[in-house]
């Protein structure tokens, strides 16, 4: 069993047979030894060997060996290591766990993220030596401490060892002193999207609660709360309905802002029922709530991580980073701490200051999105899920496809990031209703979620027909809406009864004809088994997008290997027929697929999306735009690339295109493709991809855009055909970004947004 004495005696092997050898063969631990020291001699006297007259040989191990050794150790923070090289005079004095927590308590109080030791020199005489050293202590809060040792060895038991005292961790701890740090911590920075509204800042919440027993007018009080803290007085009754009258009762918090704005309704109440409001310094959010998957939250620090955070200089109390910008951007958002670093005696006394250090001012983060457009579409989102008759959540994402910032990133269900500020009156209720919610709030379905891409993937099968030297875009097929090539037990049907008789490849994309593209998996596959999954990952498909700022999941291609690793069977051609549609294995997320339209939008260019516009300047530091990042070519030539956007112009405005009647009315065109994926035993999901404008569009202004602008992916989970549910919402969000009233009602019933 393991246990602190077996790991004693291990590291006192390892680290003895470690000095012995560094002492045989002259040579240190990765520090360069200095050219001072004497080179020990080849003879060595082993420890515990039997030699007629050892007490009056001379000492020929080399005592920098264990020295070396020793501060080897102390950069790896191997503290038991360190211990094991004490002499056995200094270990009597000081045991093992109480050496341990000496220097583990001086790392952590110092913040030090890294020691180095550098060698000066060695003078050894007889069973004496001394080893100078400069040690630098990197410390994340005040920066770089450096101080020279003497450090006096003593051989002694057939071995060298370091006679210890606490001035080896710093001489000004001699004789019982402490490190005591005091922090300085900026002020956290704030989140605002492109054009500079604040998404997140640190200001002051201010606590609302009422005292039962000075109740007066309970009524007028009821109506007065009631819009402020968007509750119904039937709510705020029930919080306070079994508190003793002489009880506080928080029901909520406000801004500084909101509580200006209704201090002259408010005041009548204040001390008769409602208690004198209460501010406290807090993260506050946008009162619309608007992004929470892109801002993300912050909470404490996981036990688990403390000592993490300690190495950087945190205290391990503070409210950190933990989602979305918030927790990408800690080291903008947080600044560099400061702070004084001293020495305190035995007692508690001021002694000296060691170092001191200003900090640096935070930077605050500007996203690229801008919140009114995207409080729109999380709102379109919303109210197509919540009116939907068998719907329950939902993504969408819009994308600039030259450059790749997120217009818009929706996901539903959401959450109230403030759920995570414990000290928010109802917050822990709320957060474990959250918790609990089987629909998964937190998820952030946009960038996490991963689906089959049911027909959305037509477009990477199609893509592989036309460079597999097999197909051109009028190559025939005849569809008979049956496709049985894998046996008549493993026959597949098309979506249309009876099929779309005699069509080329580029028709059969129009149309999204199944069997059609079984049959190209099929043939694809017996050329060449990689084909079609290569030709995804060409596409960005299986992989991350590279997004920073919100945690993404890379989805999944199988490919031979793949499902020989992960399911222990060998590719079947079955494989490759379901793929070619988007079924099977395949996963992606709404992000990968819009990021797949906008490159086809932008003639082919992949471009990795971004949700940073900008770090705004602080610390010293200029303002830092954020890079535009182009990951790769899509794998087509301009030809082939043609032959699929005029294949999505058709879909949403050809005769035959499966979501023309979607569109009818839109005054611009776009271009995109649906998808049904199925997910038994659910329904299916319904996907809509696509970009507009998809040709020149003249505002009302009179101004023209010329070419594409915006790529959109809409999903919403277990809703049934693509072209039926997420086709309206792809069209609503279009009217969105470029105002075109009134909006057009979802077809499934009664909207909220239909002027």
């Amino acid at each position: 069993m393991y246990n602190q004495s077996s790991a004693m005696k291990w590291h006192y092997a390892f680290f003895f047979l470690l000095a012995l050898s560094v002492a045989a063969c002259g040579v240190g631990p990765p520090f360069a030894q200095d050219a001072s020291e004497p080179v020990p001699t080849e003879e060595l006297t082993i420890p515990g060997e039997d030699s007629p007259a050892s007490e009056e040989e001379p000492i020929e191990e080399d005592a920098g060996g264990y020295a070396r050794a020793f501060y080897r150790a102390w950069e790896a923070q191997d503290f038991i290591g360190m211990y094991s090289l004490l002499a056995p005079q200094s270990q009597a004095l000081v045991d093992s766990s109480s050496f341990v927590q000496r220097y583990d308590e001086a790392m952590k109080t110092g913040a030090v993220q890294e020691i180095i030791a550098q060698p000066v020199s060695l003078v050894q005489e007889d069973a004496n030596a001394e080893f100078g050293v400069r040690v630098t202590w990197e410390s994340a809060v005040v920066g770089p401490i450096t101080r020279d040792y003497t450090v006096p060895l003593v051989f002694e038991d057939g071995r060298w060892g370091i006679v210890w005292d606490e001035g080896l961790i710093l001489p000004e701890l001699a004789g019982g002193n402490r490190l005591s740090m005091e922090s300085v911590v900026p002020s956290r920075a704030s989140i605002y999207d492109i054009d500079g509204y604040a998404l997140a800042f640190q200001g002051k919440a201010i606590g609302l609660g009422i005292v039962p027993g000075q109740i007066e007018d309970e009524t007028g009080l009821l109506e007065t709360l009631s819009p402020i803290l968007d509750k119904t007085p039937e709510e705020i009754k029930e919080m306070y309905a079994d508190a003793l009258p002489d009880w506080y009762v928080p029901i909520g918090d406000i801004t500084e802002d909101v509580l200006q704005d209704h201090i002259l309704e408010l005041q009548p109440y204040i001390s008769a029922g409602l208690a004198p409001p209460e501010a406290r310094n807090s993260r506050i959010y946008s009162d619309s709530g608007v992004a929470p998957h892109i801002v993300g939250y912050t909470g404490f620090i996981p036990a688990e991580e403390v000592d993490s955070y300690l190495l950087q200089g945190y205290r391990g109390d503070e409210m950190v980073g933990r989602a979305g910008l918030e927790g990408w951007g800690e080291e903008y958002l947080n600044g560099e701490r400061g702070g004084t670093l001293s020495v305190v005696g035995p007692n508690g006394e001021y002694v000296t200051v060691l170092a001191e250090k200003e900090p640096k001012q935070s930077r605050s983060i500007y996203a690229t999105i801008d919140h009114t457009f995207q409080a729109a579409v999380e709102q379109a989102l919303a109210d197509a899920v919540e009116t939907h008759p068998i719907g329950h959540s939902g993504a969408v994402v819009v994308l600039d496809i030259k450059n790749g910032d997120v217009k818009a990133m929706a996901s539903y269900p959401d959450y109230d990031p403030a759920i995570f500020d414990v000290l928010r009156p109802g917050a822990d209720s709320e957060l474990a209703a959250v918790l609990n919610n089987p629909g998964r709030p937190l998820l952030n379905r946009a960038a996490q979620g991963v689906y089959p891409a049911g027909s959305v993937f037509k477009i990477i099968t199609i893509s592989a027909a036309l460079n597999s030297g097999q197909y051109t875009a009028d190559t025939f097929y005849n569809s008979t809406g049956v496709w049985s090539k894998l046996g008549a037990e493993y026959a597949k049907t098309d979506w249309r009864s009876g099929g779309h008789g005699t069509i080329s490849l580029k028709q059969a994309l129009v149309v999204s004809c199944n069997t059609c593209f079984y049959d190209v998996g099929y043939n694809l596959d017996g050329q060449d088994n990689m084909l079609l999954p290569n030709t995804a990952f060409g596409f960005g498909l299986g992989q991350p997008t590279g997004i920073q700022g919100v945690a993404e999941s890379p989805g999944l291609i199988p490919d031979p290997e793949w499902k020989m690793n992960n399911r222990g069977e060998g590719w079947a051609t079955g494989d490759a027929v379901n793929m070619a549609i988007g079924q099977g294995f395949v996963q992606v997320s709404p992000l990968q697929i819009a990021s797949v339209l906008a490159a086809i939008a932008n003639n082919g260019t992949l471009v990795q999306p971004k949700l940073i516009d900008r770090i705004g300047a602080g610390g010293g530091a200029p303002e830092e735009p954020w890079p535009v990042t182009e990951k790769g070519q899509l794998p087509l030539t301009n030809e082939q690339l043609f032959v699929i956007q005029d294949s999505l112009w058709n879909v949403a405005n050809g005769p035959w295109g499966t979501a023309t009647d979607r569109f009818e009315g839109l005054p611009l065109q776009v271009a995109g493709k649906t998808g049904t994926a199925e997910a038994p035993p659910n329904d299916s999901h319904a996907w809509f991809a696509g970009y507009a404008p998809a040709t020149p569009y003249t505002r009302a202004d009179g101004s023209v855009i010329a070419e594409p602008e915006i790529a959109i992916a809409v999903i919403m989970e277990n809703a049934g055909e693509g072209s039926v549910v997420a086709a309206p919402i792809f069209r609503r969000i279009v009217e969105l970004y470029y105002g075109i009233e009134p909006l057009t009602p979802y077809p499934w019933g009664n909207s909220s947004q239909t002027q």
